[in-house]
């Protein structure tokens, strides 16, 4: 098989964290549970650093912070929290290299999206870098930059892999509607122009020549903002659809974009038969009025989030769940 004939995305994946803090084991647990589209994972567990806000800002180039009582705040040179974190990331890498030996195929990895880290990322002043546009211009630049040399070292590790690029954004909701809070707790942030919030994605997924996908659990995921900016895919929490996103959805599919559906839960709960947890799929593709047979071509099947906050078995459950589910959906469509 040659690089031309890996396939860009696979049936299932997870969306990026694991309980504990073993990359050894969460390699080996990601790897066994989807051997045609395995992820990096993310083990916040271990502390500042290791957690979606942390790893990423480690990945900056020209840009450090540090952990405050209330997060992380930026600095003038990297210091014991930058390179905690990227100690960390090279752990996960080198666990995922250990067994992804001879894999061919898509292979995903995240990072934290330009608006939620403006939004997370304190000033030196303690107010988020999202009220200083000039502070977010940079933080999406050096996040760029920081993003293709962490790409360029993913690719050299697991040479066989299509990487599918991963921005988790979920503040960007709150970001577009002014509902991120100040530092007091008294205001909250003027809502971003939804066009230099659309400028800013479309320059960040351009680090990546292959495809991106954006995701988030928060209610109201700009659909159409989202594919107009350049992403190939959308991860969502499947149970916070309104009737309002159907539409959207309608077009993202028909352009192509693939949905990165989150239908098993992301914390310990019985989970119900695979074929289950797919029916609201397809019962929506049927109101939408489109081809049952495209199903598995354009669903990609995850837990509704993160598993940070599962169980150790019942993560491993939830991801052997998604990728029996994702086989329920091809085998079955209608």
């Amino acid at each position: 098989m040659t690089m031309n004939d890996v396939p860009p995305w696979g049936p299932a994946t997870g969306v990026g964290s694991l309980p504990g803090g073993d990359a050894r084991e969460a390699a080996k647990t990601v790897t066994g549970s989807f051997e045609d589209f395995p992820f990096l994972a993310e083990l916040p567990a271990r502390g500042p650093g290791a957690d979606m806000i942390g790893r990423t800002l480690g990945m900056l180039v020209d840009l450090y912070a540090h952990v405050e009582p209330s997060g992380w705040r930026i600095s003038d040179r990297p210091g014991r929290d930058t390179r905690r974190a990227r100690s960390w990331l090279g752990e996960d890498l080198d666990a995922l290299e250990e067994f992804t030996q001879g894999y061919e195929g898509p292979l995903k990895v995240q990072a934290v999206g330009p608006w939620t880290l403006a939004a997370a990322l304190e000033l030196r002043g303690g107010e988020a870098a999202l009220g200083d546009p000039g502070a977010c211009r940079d933080l999406a630049a050096s996040l760029a930059e920081g993003l293709r040399e962490h790409l360029a070292d993913v690719a050299k590790r697991v040479p066989g892999a299509r990487i599918v690029l991963q921005l988790d954004e979920p503040s960007l909701t709150a970001v577009l509607l002014g509902q991120v809070r100040t530092a007091s707790g008294y205001r909250t942030h003027r809502a971003v122009d939804r066009q230099v919030v659309e400028g800013t994605l479309r320059d960040v997924i351009a680090a990546h020549d292959g495809p991106v996908t954006v995701h988030s659990c928060a209610p109201g995921v700009p659909f159409a903002l989202l594919r107009r900016a350049g992403a190939a895919g959308v991860s969502f929490d499947f149970g916070l659809l309104t009737e309002r996103d159907e539409e959207p959805i309608g077009e993202a599919v028909e352009a192509g974009t693939r949905l990165f559906a989150g239908v098993v839960p992301s914390t310990d709960t019985a989970l119900s038969d695979p074929g289950g947890s797919v029916m609201g799929v397809r019962t929506l593709w049927r109101r939408l009025g489109l081809n049952p047979g495209t199903l598995a071509e354009s669903v990609v099947v995850t837990p509704t989030c993160g598993l940070a906050g599962a169980s150790p078995a019942y993560a491993r459950a939830a991801l052997a769940h998604c990728a029996r589910a994702a086989r329920s959906l091809a085998d079955n469509p209608e």
